[in-house]
């Protein structure tokens, strides 16, 4: 697989740890003969330390070849978060310190997470694009609000704070990007 080929979600082998791929910038050159850089931000799943390297896009990096399993959040406890496959009815305990980047979104009955296996061995956790929160603290609804106008921040069930615009009120339910944590839409 090619540098350029990469993207967010990406399991590659590095260094003979499994990486994953959370963030990929690319930087294109201003001289003709320049190369494009692929910044590449990540975490060992192993370690659970920061990863970050440049790639030209020709360089070749080598993939892990992985499974996506459907799975569902059961419970939260002390030692973290266990899920069960859909299929199998398999239970995964993950640690929160593991899914410290996926917590926030994470909430019962939670659709269409996946577990990313090899070897069966579980090494993350996959989120949906979206997911719907409700909103339990924010600033009163403003009436004369636009749609377009400023933002407010807004505690959600799950402890994230993201900003919404100013006509939305407490106990509404919106719809939150999982890449960016952003107000997407209202439920």
């Amino acid at each position: 697989m090619k540098a350029n080929e990469l993207k967010r979600g990406s399991l590659i082998q590095e260094d003979g740890q499994p990486v994953k791929i959370r963030q990929v910038q690319v930087q294109t050159s201003s001289s003709r003969s320049g190369n494009t850089l692929y910044k590449v931000r990540g975490q060992n799943i192993v370690s659970r330390q920061k990863f970050e390297k440049s790639y030209k896009g020709d360089d070749v990096v080598t993939p892990i070849e992985v499974s996506r399993r459907q799975i569902q959040l059961l419970f939260r406890d002390k030692d973290g978060c266990t899920f069960m496959d859909n299929e199998t009815y398999e239970q995964y305990v993950v640690s929160d310190e593991a899914i410290e980047e996926e917590l926030p979104y994470m909430k019962d009955g939670i659709e269409g997470l996946q577990a990313l296996i090899a070897d069966d061995k579980l090494l993350g956790i996959e989120l949906p694009v979206s997911v719907e929160l409700e909103i339990i603290e924010c600033a009163p609804a403003m009436r004369a609000a636009s749609s377009s106008a400023r933002t407010k921040p807004a505690t959600l069930s799950t402890g994230l704070i993201v900003q919404v615009p100013e006509y939305l009120a407490s106990g509404e339910t919106i719809r939150v990007n999982t890449e960016n944590g952003s107000f997407m839409s209202r439920c």
